[in-house]
């Protein structure tokens, strides 16, 4: 299985496979499923045009839970990865950075789940940096996974739409609208609330 570096790419891959798929449905599932855990694992690009090919392939809740799945488990590997031989390389070139980060998830520590899903969200951080780091900085696997499980639901069905039109985009950049980034800010922000209430209410009562 080639993976789609563009959106020609795309447009090719979903072309070829929407025709192997019908005679070849588990085979053709097990590729998708093992290419885009691939790419996460190693922190490659070109999941995005995956996760747009899935809305081509798959009815709408398959390929949002197959994406979030995938996403989930392959940060985990990177996660994993990370922990046993990555630590070398974020103090030697990340430190700055993941020194932040650090001090940031030490103020959410108490609501670590819903801080990763805003992060997944919104743009603040690139995805390969927060797996790489996120073993270093002591971000438990568990909170980990979950946070990426569903922090990556709302771009993921902004991608999953636009795949339902695949060969009416030209670049992966026309999967996203002004409309659907207001949504997806306005998802971060309900994302983050209950963190911010709290710590409101324990500054109160303390």
């Amino acid at each position: 299985m080639k993976v789609p570096r563009d959106m020609d790419d795309a447009k090719a891959l979903g072309k070829v496979l929407s025709k192997y798929k019908d005679t070849f449905y588990v085979q053709v599932l097990v590729a998708y499923f093992a290419t885009y855990i691939f790419l996460q694992t190693f922190a490659i690009p070109g999941s995005i045009f995956l996760s747009i090919l899935s809305g081509f392939l798959y009815p709408f809740p398959l390929a949002l839970f197959l994406v979030c799945l995938c996403s989930g488990l392959g940060a985990s590997f990177c996660y994993m990865l990370s922990y046993l031989v990555g630590r070398p390389v974020v103090y030697k070139y990340l430190t700055e950075k993941a020194v932040k980060w650090s001090q940031q998830v030490e103020r959410h520590r108490e609501h670590l789940i819903n801080y990763i899903i805003f992060l997944r969200i919104t743009p603040f951080l690139p995805n390969w940096f927060i797996n790489i780091t996120s073993p270093v900085i002591n971000v438990p696997l568990k909170v980990f996974f979950i946070g990426t499980f569903l922090g990556v639901a709302p771009p993921s069905f902004v991608a999953i739409k636009a795949g339902t039109t695949l060969y009416q985009l030209t670049t992966a950049g026309e999967a996203v609208s002004w409309n659907s980034v207001f949504v997806l800010m306005i998802l971060a922000l309900l994302s983050i609330l209950p963190a911010i209430f709290q710590k409101k209410l324990k500054q109160k009562f303390e």
